[in-house]
């Protein structure tokens, strides 16, 4: 088959990988020179642990045992099975690090409660005294979600020669209608192929809003720094139990109580901030979040997070963290259908084509599966 992809994110670089692994010939069109979205503006992690219970988490697991085969073929990704700890300081919130390693799934998620000395056994740098444990996740992984794109369209073009093209700085300005799976770029280049799958992230409008106008999607703004290197290695991810309030693995009696005794503070609440923090190839710190869902979004980044994010991992780590680096902002796209890991939809009036998006803060980890799975749908 002649494959065409369009967009060079996490999403749309897996579905090249995964059509030329099936030994195919791929088209890979990017209205940018490269990705310049979410894909690359996030925290490289692999999260497993918090998913929801089905669809999501079956996901996950199978795109960390994806990842991982892909990281030992292309070592440019950076990927480490680091695993995650979601630091404690309360009671309320080791309640619920303790009623997630009951669940009847925990060996599945790779969840351990640690106690304090374990939790600095196995990542000395969190030093804080206000350590009460942690929820230990070593399913977790990370990789390095800047050169990521690049590292796996450089190993295709190295692997598949003659079988792979990537075409940056061509924007997609018609799907023509008929028999024909076919493209036309913004040079009017005309690109043919037995399928289309258009992976076009936050880019919900143009081409995408005129094909499908009613899509079951919506756009998330997040704010997130990386600071200079830190000169001690941080050995796995960590968050706070902030974590805990987003992510559906930890619902129950215990996040109940916890949201009753202890309400997160107002900036966090405003921006509904966790702190996620992953040491980078280079020593440095990439922390975050917040969240934003309501459009129009703002053009600049507030301060307030920032300082907020600083606090809390300066105190997980008891000590000062290096300067910052550098601070942006992303947008990406979630599907809002309850149970659906992604937006996986046939484009009306044109044959083999399709829309695959939404996967919301999933998408690092889950592109290779929801990738495996768009192959196995479409009979690749």
């Amino acid at each position: 088959m002649r494959v065409i992809v369009v967009g060079a994110g996490v999403l749309g670089t897996l579905h090249a990988w995964q059509a030329v692994q099936r030994g195919h010939e791929v088209v890979h069109l990017e209205r940018e020179e490269a990705a310049r979205g979410a894909s690359v503006r996030n925290f490289g992690l692999v999260w497993v642990g918090g998913r929801a219970e089905g669809p999501e988490l079956e996901a996950a697991l199978r795109a960390r045992e994806l990842w991982e085969r892909i990281g030992q073929e292309v070592p440019a990704l950076g990927f480490r099975a680091c695993g995650s700890l979601t630091a404690v300081t309360t009671e309320a919130e080791l309640a619920v690090a303790r009623a997630a390693a009951e669940r009847p799934d925990a060996a599945r998620r790779g969840y351990t409660l640690l106690t304090p000395e374990e939790v600095r056994a196995l990542n000395p740098a969190l030093r804080g005294s206000a350590l009460r444990g942690g929820l230990f996740c070593e399913r977790d992984a990370a990789l390095e979600p800047r050169p990521a794109q690049r590292a796996l369209q450089e190993a295709l073009r190295e692997r598949a020669p003659g079988r792979y093209t990537f075409l940056g700085g061509r924007e997609v300005r018609d799907l023509p209608p008929g028999a024909t799976a076919a493209v036309r770029d913004d040079r009017g280049d005309l690109h043919e192929g037995d399928a289309v799958v258009l992976c076009t992230g936050a880019w919900l409008g143009g081409l995408v809003g005129a094909l499908l106008p009613e899509q079951p999607v919506r756009r998330v703004r997040l704010q997130m720094m990386q600071t200079e290197p830190l000169e001690e290695r941080l050995t796995t991810a960590v968050g706070d139990a902030d974590s805990f309030r987003y992510y559906p693995a930890y619902g129950g009696a215990a996040l109940d109580a916890l949201a009753a005794a202890q309400p997160q503070s107002p900036v966090a609440a405003e921006h509904r901030m966790q702190l996620l923090m992953v040491q980078r190839a280079d020593g440095s710190l990439t922390i975050g979040d917040t969240h934003e869902y309501e459009t129009p979004f703002g053009f600049d980044v507030d301060e307030r997070p920032y300082r907020q994010l600083t606090a809390v991992a300066e105190r997980l780590l008891g000590r000062a963290l290096p300067p910052v680096r550098r601070r942006w902002a992303g947008v990406y796209a979630q599907c809002t259908e309850p149970g659906r890991v992604v937006l996986r939809q046939a484009v009306p009036e044109r044959t083999s084509a399709w829309l695959v998006t939404g996967p919301g803060g999933r998408g690092m980890t889950c592109a290779p599966a929801i990738a495996e799975r768009t192959a196995d749908e479409l009979g690749w």
